[in-house]
């Protein structure tokens, strides 16, 4: 019997099964059980894949219990604080951050590729007045395999890695119009002299004919914010799109199908309830009848923005945008009830034994909220920001998938608990 194995006995027969254990890079290792139910004829139950693992990848890593967060070796606060969200989409997708000229080549490229078929226009004109801006990116995501229809079957990394600088390009084309048509506002065009995560600020802002300043920090912001985004491993709407990929089906409907999961408010709808809590709060002076409320196991209401599934430590992510934050109210002079309301919970939740204990931190939807809502970006555009930031990650998910030569389609067992086969009552 190997050591680098793992037995289980049936206690029932006495019968015992032998399973190998695979090596991690670094995290836990793995027990492969891809025989287990020929072996056994039974299958394993794990309730939200809390305790499996569903691919191998080499994309990102975390380590929950002491907060550490790393994309293809680098740490995310090496990335987010010294290098642009551009330069992690490439590092994402080419597995090396790229070099002077390759950046500048990349930036070209995006530039050229942010403008979205005309036809697609009228797509927008078919939506319903203040539709959500996460309903319509979904459709028009979708929408783009009609237009790209070649990317569906990719027999070289060279078309792989256009199909991927192209989504990437257009999506925040696609996510501000999506906005502008939900508000009834005139759509703004991508502009060639500006910055990737600039432009995107622009076409949110802007009016035909106008010039609009955007502060450095602004930019900056938006861009820690679109980089702290890029990858976090298996999640649900990564899993999405990798489920989805395994039909073979086109890369953009894999995409849509990440949308639609981040749209969830456990997921990317987060930090939209965050803001919308803190509203509902409303002033300082009713921070601590919220705080007796959330540590009331008998009522139901429960603080936003705190604790996470994976970090049972600090979520790194979210101790840069607290820096990031200070720094935007200090050169944007922001000093509103709602920054100050979430200070005080803040404060509260770091210093009191009930979270302490339970190990409830602000994550990053806490303050990802907090810098949207001073970026004057609308609520409902906040799941939309994090699927700009997630899409390198999704395709570089998508990539890695397709390059492995044991792909399957996902097929997950289940525990089924209904009837037996029944004979029926009446014979009509």
């Amino acid at each position: 019997m190997s050591k680098e194995s793992v037995t289980l006995i049936d206690n029932r027969t006495g019968k015992e099964y032998e399973f190998p254990i695979l090596k991690s890079t670094l995290g836990p290792d793995v027990v492969d059980i891809s025989t287990f139910y020929g072996n056994t004829g039974m299958f394993t139950l794990d309730r939200g894949f809390t305790s499996t693992a569903s691919c191998r990848s080499r994309i990102t890593y975390i380590d929950g219990d002491i907060g550490k967060l790393m994309y293809r070796g680098y740490d995310i606060a090496y990335l987010a604080t010294k290098k642009s969200f551009l330069d992690t989409a490439f590092l994402l997708l080419h597995k090396e951050l790229p070099t002077k000229e390759e950046y500048k080549n990349f930036l070209l490229e995006l530039k050229k590729r942010s403008f979205i078929h005309e036809s697609m226009r009228k797509l927008f004109d078919a939506f319903p007045d203040n539709a959500h801006p996460m309903a319509i990116l979904s459709a028009a995501v979708s929408a783009l395999s009609a237009f790209y229809f070649d990317h569906l079957d990719m027999d070289s990394p060279e078309e792989a890695k256009e199909m991927a600088h192209r989504i990437i390009a257009k999506i925040p084309t696609i996510a501000a119009f999506s906005y502008r048509y939900s508000q009834g506002l005139p759509i703004i065009y991508p502009d060639l002299d500006k910055g990737f995560t600039e432009n995107f600020l622009y076409m949110i802002r802007g009016y035909p004919h106008h010039h609009i300043d955007l502060k450095p920090i602004e930019v900056k912001a938006l861009d820690t914010i679109f980089t702290l985004h890029a990858d976090h491993e298996q999640n649900a709407s990564t899993t999405s799109v990798r489920v989805v990929a395994s039909t073979h089906a086109h890369p953009y409907a894999a995409i849509s199908a990440g949308i639609g999961a981040l749209w969830g408010r456990a997921h990317g709808g987060a930090n939209e309830s965050v803001i919308r809590q803190l509203e509902l709060i409303g002033s300082v002076d009713n921070v601590d009848k919220y705080i007796a409320k959330a540590k009331d196991p008998n009522d139901p209401f429960r603080l936003m923005g705190f604790g996470h599934r994976v970090y049972k430590n600090f979520d790194p992510r979210a101790t840069i945008l607290k820096n990031l934050q200070k720094q935007l109210v200090t050169e944007l002079s922001i000093d509103t009830e709602l920054m100050a309301v979430a200070h005080r919970i803040e404060e509260i939740a770091l210093n009191d034994e009930y979270f302490i204990k339970r190990k409830l931190y602000p994550n990053i939807d806490f303050y990802s909220g907090l810098i949207l809502q001073a970026l004057k970006i609308p609520k409902e555009m906040f799941a939309v920001i994090f699927v700009i930031g997630r899409t390198p990650g999704w395709i570089a998910q998508w990539i890695e998938l397709k390059e492995q030569p044991d792909m399957k389609i996902a097929r997950p067992r289940q525990h089924y608990l209904g009837p037996l086969e029944r004979t029926p009552k009446y014979d009509i």
